[in-house]
């Protein structure tokens, strides 16, 4: 394992507050935390009263995310969204921050949400991202902000080519990767290959999740399980990180959802020692 490794926490769900999950992410030795959505927070001061609960317990926020549906027909909606998301890279600047997380839209668990192909042709849900995020962009590289896209299945950047199309037509140092292989997994792509391409330069951060199964119905065609459960070749991904010289975090999302309850007991503590565990396995191997 390369020491110079670091390894993160997302506390989606199960702990009672902020300040319960900070305590438990450091008693088990996490040295970082990433803090799920910045929209709970509505000023800076709120978000950096969090920062500094973490910095008490020595830990670092790995990043935050902060998401938007970009593909909607109403342009004053999509306006209100950029700017929104402009006010958070703010936020997140103003507390010492420099990863903001986020998606393209739309978003395949939202019944709300258009569907390509169907609602709208691709090609217009492309001009309303690109339109979304060239204008947001700006305001990361004058704040010196990286926002981290994360591909997603059954969203407009769902894989390595459609995320590489949006990579290369913002074409901006501050548009980077929160690299997840489950999703760039569950559509056939080569992950250690997808690493090597996109390189140290595009990928800031990195979102440990396995899957197995096809893009369709989550839960029927396709599941995120236990980490080492999947089809993901961990040791190649592991491999292709260390020839490119990743330096980031890399964080645990957690989302075997059966195996936390009728395992686990609901128990985000054990959650979260396990998927150290695990994580710590994986990147040894």
């Amino acid at each position: 394992m390369t020491p110079s490794w670091k390894f993160s926490y997302l506390p989606y769900f199960g702990f009672n507050s902020m300040d319960e999950a900070l305590d438990a992410i450091s008693s088990l030795g996490y040295e970082g935390v990433e803090i799920p959505s910045l929209l709970p927070y509505k000023t800076a001061g709120e978000l950096n009263e969090v920062v500094t609960r973490a910095k008490s317990r020595n830990l670092e926020i790995s990043e935050v995310g902060f998401s938007q549906d970009f593909v909607v027909l109403d342009e004053d909606k999509r306006k209100e969204r950029v700017a929104q998301t402009k006010k958070k890279i703010q936020m997140a600047s103003d507390c010492g921050i420099s990863i903001v997380k986020g998606l393209t839209g739309p978003y395949p668990w939202d019944k709300n949400a258009l569907k390509l192909g169907v609602d709208l042709t691709e090609g217009k849900a492309w001009k309303l991202v690109l339109d979304s995020f060239n204008d947001f962009i700006a305001t990361s590289e004058k704040l010196g902000v990286y926002f981290a896209l994360e591909a997603c299945f059954g969203t407009l950047t769902r894989d390595y080519y459609t995320t590489k199309e949006l990579i290369d037509s913002v074409n901006s140092k501050f548009l980077t990767l929160n690299m997840d292989p489950s999703h760039y997994n569950l559509y056939g792509n080569d992950v250690a290959w997808v690493v090597r391409r996109f390189g140290r330069e595009k990928i800031k951060h990195v979102h440990l999740k396995d899957s197995v199964g096809v893009p369709r119905d989550e839960g029927r065609d396709f599941i995120f399980p236990l980490l080492g459960e999947g089809t993901i070749d961990w040791k190649a991904f592991f491999e292709a990180l260390r020839e490119i010289g990743y330096q980031g975090y890399f964080s645990a999302e957690y989302e075997s959802m059966n195996y936390f309850k009728n395992i686990l007991d609901s128990d985000p503590v054990k959650t979260a020692e396990l998927s150290l565990q695990l994580m710590k396995k994986l990147a040894s191997l």
